[in-house]
């Protein structure tokens, strides 16, 4: 079936036959390329390979075929025009803000980001000498103040890591557009199902493919997705030159992976929900975050632009001691800082994943020593359920 076709198709579909391509055994499941380097036949069909008129493999630091069906499965997916994978979803983050900016240029991004991109924003830029500013995601007026001339890029996670804060992507996309910026989007919370930050404006999107998009805790892997000129002009160099690619074999299990995203994260989706509604009722637990509860602050905002509430849920204790004694007590639960897995895993932000900002930056991001983020599994609910009133029940020992 061509490209086009598969477009016409549900997700789900997409995601077992996308990009599929098929050596001459006609193997069922996708071929695992595990080469550094390709043959050419000739030395002038060599010579036509590195110019560009051969669209052909070259090397497999600058692209592989298994790692191209990886990529086009996403392109399907999240409906855009081209795609990059890389070793990691912080290098896909990395190299999708530097590939496209230099000396001189600026960037605005929310405050609300996972402790690594913060890092790549408030230090690693201003070293390269791109300036940045950091605003509070859900207040448009900062968007637009914090505006320059030489501002090239605004960059945000929506729902936010661990806060679960959602922004409105279309109007902060506007606001971009005006300024002549473009928009980057890290959607990993949200996964490539519930939110679709293209069609509300985004020029950029990434993932940690590690998530949601292996789902098992095995391999890392991102990828980043944009217009095919976006992709060329500014993405693919700077890939291929400085070298952060996607192993064929993480490629090959972020191909199996999305096999079954749909299933996983709708019962993670449906577990996740159940859980926050819990957590809302039981004593000790002064608040829980979900997007699609009620009571989260942008609930509203959060229904109109995902289509689930996501696999994440985050309370709070009343102090790190209680946070602290009921993570230790659970059985099923496993504590780790990795999110999306099978496996249901909690963390305690303050001190793993936003341990390197000062006290008062994390007050600012509600990031509190009671906060926990329980990143749900594919376990029955109700045992799930049940480990968690079991921590509660020795948090108040």
């Amino acid at each position: 079936m061509s490209k086009d076709g598969l477009r016409k198709l549900k997700p789900a579909t997409q995601l077992i036959h996308g990009g599929t391509t098929r050596s001459t055994f006609g193997e069922m499941s996708e071929a695992l390329f595990l080469t550094q380097s390709f043959a050419y036949p000739t030395m002038e069909a060599a010579e036509a390979r590195f110019k560009g008129d051969d669209p052909g493999f070259i090397y497999s630091r600058f692209s592989n075929p298994t790692v191209a069906m990886f990529e086009q499965r996403m392109i399907l997916l999240e409906g855009a025009e081209a795609a990059r994978a890389t070793a990691s979803g912080m290098a896909a983050v990395t190299a999708s803000l530097l590939a496209q900016v230099k000396a001189g240029d600026h960037v605005v991004a929310a405050r609300a980001l996972f402790g690594s991109c913060l890092y790549v924003v408030e230090d690693l830029l201003p070293r390269l000498g791109v300036a940045s500013t950091l605003v509070d995601g859900a207040d448009l007026a900062q968007w637009k103040a914090a505006v320059r001339p030489e501002t090239r890029l605004f960059f945000l996670e929506s729902p936010t890591n661990p806060g679960l804060e959602v922004y409105d992507l279309k109007a902060i996309a506007d606001i971009a557009h005006d300024a002549g910026a473009r928009f980057v989007v890290d959607n990993v919370f949200a996964t490539p199902l519930l939110q679709k930050p293209f069609e509300l404006g985004a020029d950029v999107v990434v993932y940690s493919a590690t998530k949601h998009i292996d789902g098992q805790g095995r391999c890392l892997g991102g990828i980043i997705l944009s217009s095919q000129a976006i992709i060329e002009e500014s993405i693919h160099n700077f890939l291929r030159q400085t070298g952060p690619a996607m192993s064929p074999f993480n490629a090959w299990v972020m191909l199996k992976g999305l096999e079954t995203l749909p299933l996983r994260v709708g019962q993670q989706t449906a577990s996740a929900g159940r859980i926050a509604d819990f957590l809302a009722e039981q004593t000790g637990v002064t608040k829980v975050l979900y997007p699609f509860r009620p009571d989260h602050p942008q609930a509203e905002l959060a229904r109109r632009q995902m289509s689930g509430g996501g696999t994440l849920v985050s309370f709070v204790m009343e102090s790190k001691e209680q946070a602290f004694k009921l993570a230790n007590a659970l059985q099923i639960i496993k504590i780790s800082n990795n999110l999306g897995d099978a496996k249901s895993l909690m963390t305690h932000p303050a001190t793993t994943t936003h341990q390197r900002l000062t006290p008062e930056a994390r007050a600012t991001l509600g990031i509190t020593d009671g906060m926990l983020r329980l990143s749900v599994g594919l376990e029955d609910v109700e045992d799930l359920i049940e480990d968690l009133a079991e921590g509660l029940a020795a948090s108040r020992r």
